[in-house]
């Protein structure tokens, strides 16, 4: 053999073992990758851990902090706000009334036509009304303005199913999803912004005042006879089909609570008490922290991140803005740490909130063989492409940890609401129902997660009060309450309708 062949035979053998230790490198790498993803994953499932015992403890560190609340204000994390209402609607409210509803990121205006105990609800529209994400952080002169322009458009369609006796003002119930210090039935000065809104001027300022003024400069006549929050429209609304409703809670963009309490446990109530013994209270439970919550380091720096670092801590457990944001920190994790996704981090994957709790939900119910769902997700908003089966699988059982971590707080803080309402246990002899309200997107329309929060509450408060326990959705309960609370609050009560 000549030496070119043996120097040829050397280099071949050369590359052919460099071929092979690479080869031999990168699977090592790969299976790295994969023990380090499964790593990530695991420590993550062990830190959302939520067993009985641990939302026993929730549950009662709830029921402690509601009576700090309650005791003096600055008392505790939760608010315990007072509402003025102390008489929920009977069913017996006659004429047209309108709600506006401002929640989040969009807004609902409606109209509803009340026919008394006989006709109920006769008609009712609505529209709902994206808000610009500029308008969120801009001024208050500019959002209220916004919105009093998209009320006028839809006051002037106002058609001949809707009635509004001669002389009379339409009147408006407010739902304002954000913590306010009311001061009356229809005044109240706003505490803080939560939900992505910051706006640093309308702090301190009376909201009803603020709408009041922007639906005059758009030469609207009407009054503002209610402001409600979200969780006070529901309760409002699911009472006034269903009478044994006693606590209401919203699970949607944000979250929040609201129950009736009797007025003489309220130590921080002050002056005469009202005639019905009773006051709704809205609890603004978003803002609950305790020791027993099973933080993370994705919801630390995630909580770090935001707008209201400190603040909202439960809230961004549990609630929809929040969830899709979560599964996003642990995925890049995944990319950065294990390269999940590869030898390099998706770009997209970097975008804060770019994963939205909807796409979660979807990812977490796709029953598909082969999660086509998921793929197609994971292409389309974080434009990862290629996702094998076991990618995907992985990615679902991510969504599953998220999301039955916020039911099942979810479920303990209301169980410890019932705790702290008696209607914990059952009395001998007693045939006493509870009706819970629900409201809101990601409870209407996560199902894996209302599905997980239900097994939960029933598992927390035992088989013989769960059978007089029952979750109602009240579907637009905040919208239809508001305007039930504008009825039960008019001006006109008591004149006669011509």
């Amino acid at each position: 053999m000549g030496k070119v062949a043996v120097g040829a035979a050397v280099i071949g053998a050369a590359a052919v073992v460099a071929v092979t230790a690479y080869i031999v490198r990168r699977r090592m790498r790969c299976a790295n990758g994969r023990v380090k993803a499964m790593e990530i994953v695991k420590d993550f499932e062990e830190d959302c851990a939520t067993s009985y015992s641990k939302l026993k403890h929730v549950a009662d560190a709830m029921t402690v902090e509601m009576h700090a609340g309650l005791a003096s204000e600055g008392g505790s994390k939760l608010k315990m706000l007072i509402s003025y209402v102390d008489n929920l609607p009977t069913g017996d409210e006659k004429g047209l009334f309108y709600a506006l509803d401002l929640g989040g990121t969009n807004f609902r205006v409606l109209r509803v036509q009340l026919g008394g105990r006989d006709g109920r609800i006769v008609n009712q529209e609505f529209v709902e009304v994206s808000i610009p994400p500029n308008l969120m952080v801009k001024s208050t002169d500019a959002l209220f303005d916004y919105i009093a322009t998209e009320l006028a458009k839809f006051v002037a369609k106002e058609g001949p199913g809707f009635h509004l006796p001669p002389g009379r003002q339409r009147e408006l119930g407010f739902t304002f999803s954000f913590p306010v210090m009311q001061t009356s039935i229809n005044s109240g000065n706003l505490i803080k912004w939560t939900k992505g809104f910051s706006i640093d001027d309308t702090i301190g300022r009376d909201v009803v005042a603020e709408l009041t003024k922007a639906i005059e400069r758009k030469g609207v006549d009407m009054r503002v006879s209610a402001l409600v929050n979200d969780t006070i429209g529901t309760l409002a609304g699911g009472r006034y089909f269903n009478d044994d409703v006693v606590v209401a809670v919203i699970l949607g963009t944000g979250s929040n609570a609201a129950y009736v309490e009797r007025a003489q446990a309220i130590p921080k109530w002050q002056g005469l008490l009202p005639k019905s013994g009773d006051m709704v209270i809205n609890m603004e439970w978003g803002n609950f922290r305790s020791s027993h919550l099973p933080l993370t380091e994705y919801d630390r720096a995630m909580d770090i991140d935001s707008l209201n670092p400190g603040e909202q801590i439960f809230e961004k457990l549990v609630s929809g803005m929040y969830l899709g944001e979560i599964l996003r920190r642990v995925l890049l994790r995944m990319a950065e740490e294990a390269a999940f996704f590869g030898a390099t981090v998706p770009p997209k994957l970097k975008i804060p909130f770019i994963l939205r709790t909807p796409d979660m939900s979807s990812m977490h119910h796709d029953t598909s063989v082969n999660l086509k769902v998921v793929g197609i997700k994971m292409k389309e908003i974080l434009g990862i492409s290629d996702t094998p089966l076991k990618m995907r699988k992985i990615v679902v059982q991510l969504c599953n940890i998220v999301a039955t971590r916020g039911a099942r707080l979810a479920a303990a803080a209301i169980f410890g609401v019932l705790k702290k309402m008696g209607r914990d246990t059952v009395r001998p002899g007693e045939k006493q129902k509870t009706v819970i309200a629900m409201d809101g997107g990601l409870f209407e329309h996560y199902s894996e997660y209302s599905k997980c929060l239900e097994n939960t509450l029933r598992e927390l408060v035992g088989e013989q009060v769960s059978e007089s326990l029952f979750i109602e959705h009240a579907n637009d309960g905040s919208g239809i309450g508001a305007a039930l609370l504008a009825a039960s609050h008019s001006q006109y009560i008591g004149v006669e309708e011509s």
